[in-house]
């Protein structure tokens, strides 16, 4: 499944007392990080894209479709967050498994796939554990493994690996750019972590009250804090 490119024309939303407003250009099979300061967007960009939230006004295009009013369970896209990506109820393999049928049962073929698609974030032999029995880093690779099943064009993942130490993040962030090389997917990663977007970004985009104030190849974009004083007070020393 190769990548969708996603554009967003004047979409403008209101949360609390900030009027947002984004425009932007994300290329199909592009890898890309969102980053900026709490509260400045970056979440509601995503959410835009996956249809939690609807612009008003504004275009939200996927593969040139304005999809602005479409379902979220109607758009080529699947979402990863930073919790509550599984339930706690169901096992390792059904709760990967929701990505090939929401209703949870699977034929003969279909669990086959749900086991290479743990296989293939490294969970081959915890099927029958339960969300509560694993690590972070665990939780996240079956939220991984459910959107490979679920193969949609366009990824996106909202702060998934926040909570994880530097060795698993930097696992995690492998697994991604590895699946990225492997599938061709669109992934539109946010992160508040500059090092996340240097390790595997190929542009980044940069967030600062509601609105987009750089997109650009992420190499590029980190030089550019000399022009631009948000982005020189949100990266600090980095």
């Amino acid at each position: 499944m190769s990548g969708m490119d996603i554009r967003l024309e004047q979409c403008a939303f209101d949360y609390e007392d900030m009027r947002m407003l984004f425009d932007c250009a994300i290329p199909a099979g592009s890898l890309t990080a969102v980053m900026g300061p709490s509260g400045a967007g970056k979440s509601t960009l995503l959410n835009l894209i996956a249809g939690f939230e609807t612009p008003r006004p504004g275009r939200v295009l996927i593969g040139g479709r304005d999809m602005a009013h479409t379902p979220p369970a109607a758009r080529p896209v699947s979402m990863i967050f930073q919790e509550n990506n599984l339930f706690a109820h169901l096992d390792v393999m059904t709760n990967a498994g929701l990505g090939l049928n929401p209703a949870g049962r699977l034929s003969g073929k279909e669990r086959q796939r749900v086991r290479e698609a743990l296989a293939r974030t490294g969970l081959e032999g915890l099927e029958r554990r339960k969300p509560g029995e694993l690590s972070g880093g665990q939780r996240q690779r079956v939220a991984i493994a459910r959107a490979l099943l679920r193969d949609k064009p366009v990824m996106l993942l909202d702060e998934p690996f926040a909570a994880l130490g530097p060795a698993l993040r930097a696992e995690m962030l492998e697994l991604v750019s590895a699946i990225h090389r492997e599938r061709g997917f669109t992934i539109v990663m946010v992160t508040h972590m500059p090092k996340d977007a240097r390790a595997i970004a190929q542009q980044t985009i940069f967030i600062h009250e509601g609105r987009i104030l750089a997109r650009a190849r992420t190499r590029e974009l980190f030089a550019m804090k000399e022009t631009l004083p948000p982005l020189a007070a949100y990266l600090g020393g980095e």
